[in-house]
């Protein structure tokens, strides 16, 4: 992949991580006093702000280090998201049939990972690229594969089953997954309050696609 470390940020500075999904929606009024409302991204972008996870000198060190060697915004990298890095619950742990990847027509065999954000009002699938490496669990209808039975390209998200499932065979997932993203700034500003002690004034970090 392009500009793309598959590297993961420090997971101990995500921790204070302050942010999540971000969308666009243009809103015009109208001379009667309703809106029309539009958006512009088919999906969210997530934003988060890292600065108020770095305390000390060693994870300042740490940070500038990781700052360097993607070479400011140049290159991307993996970020889990404490909030949202599971099929399932943060509490939970995955099981087979968490998240809806399609349904067999007999033929197909390869899957897209995704996560189905919703209720009965209205839905938001986001596709998933970055699955956590031996955590993917797949199931077909009500029984789950063995790990032999499926492969997983774990910097596409695209599972590979070995046999196509028959048409109209629920094929489902669960899994851990990080998010691709990249520094928000090509500066880095830190703070020294005392000795021994400094922190980052800010440090962004948004969501980019693969």
């Amino acid at each position: 992949m392009t500009a793309f470390h598959n590297i993961n940020f420090p997971l101990k500075l995500a921790r204070g991580a302050i942010g999540g999904p971000e969308r666009v929606t243009e809103v015009v009024a109208l001379a009667n006093g309703r809106e029309v409302r539009n958006t512009c991204l088919s999906r969210s972008r997530r934003r988060w702000d890292v600065g108020s996870a770095i305390r000390n000198l060693d994870d300042l060190s740490e940070i500038t280090a990781f700052f360097e060697a993607r070479l400011g915004r140049l290159h991307g990298f993996r970020f889990s998201d404490p909030a949202d890095h599971k099929s399932c619950r943060p509490s939970q742990m995955p099981g087979p049939f968490d998240q809806l990847l399609g349904t067999g027509n007999g033929s197909q065999k390869v899957f897209q990972l995704q996560k189905t954000y919703g209720d009965a009002a209205g839905n938001s699938v986001r596709p998933i690229h970055l699955p956590g490496l031996g955590t993917v669990r797949v199931g077909i209808g009500t029984t789950e594969l063995p790990a032999s039975a499926f492969s997983v390209d774990t910097q596409t998200g695209l599972i590979t089953l070995s046999t196509a499932p028959a048409a109209g065979q629920s094929v489902r997932a669960g899994f851990s997954f990080d998010t691709p993203v990249r520094f928000d700034s090509d500066r880095l500003d830190i703070a020294h309050d005392a000795f021994e002690a400094g922190r980052v004034i800010s440090l962004a970090l948004v969501e980019i696609l693969l």
